[in-house]
């Protein structure tokens, strides 16, 4: 009478502990990869979103094999720091059509998002992460920042 709960229990928390560490990764990876932004580097090697993505995905150690499936970027150059960015997830739908990429020149603000789909296997994890229609979970990660001068 007490395993079933006790079972259940125990694999909520494991989960639970996998979605913190994810989450901790993402945000590792999309702050050190958005650094290449911050110091110019980005836009002296001429990066992509697409190299930006790998770049970022490189970072994400244990969940790098299915990261570039699983994994969205934007990056761009906003006017101030309370500027509200497009939210891909408005609608209960995700929709990358407002995502851009842009490195920004010397002094600009940019902001870094990333969005990864975690798959979790309790469905009332999912119910309760989830701000999609579909039930699909995405961890978000955000970094903003001047660059440096030139």
């Amino acid at each position: 009478m007490v395993a079933l709960p006790f079972c259940l229990m125990m694999f909520a928390i494991l989960e639970l502990g996998l979605v913190f560490v994810t989450d901790s990764v993402l945000e590792n990876a999309t702050i050190e990869q958005g650094r290449l932004i911050r110091t110019g580097q980005a836009k002296d090697s001429g990066m992509t979103a697409a190299v930006f993505k790998s770049g970022v995905c490189a970072r994400m150690s244990i969940f790098a094999a299915d990261c570039p499936d699983r994994l969205t970027v934007d990056v761009r150059v906003i006017p101030q720091f309370n500027t509200t960015p497009p939210d891909p997830m408005a609608g209960g739908t995700f929709s990358e059509s407002g995502l851009t990429y842009a490195n920004g020149q010397p002094g600009d603000l940019v902001l870094v998002r990333s969005w990864y789909k975690v798959p979790l296997l309790t469905t009332f994890m999912a119910q309760g992460l989830s701000r999609l229609k579909d039930g699909t979970v995405r961890m978000t990660a955000t970094t903003a920042f001047r660059n440096e001068p030139a």
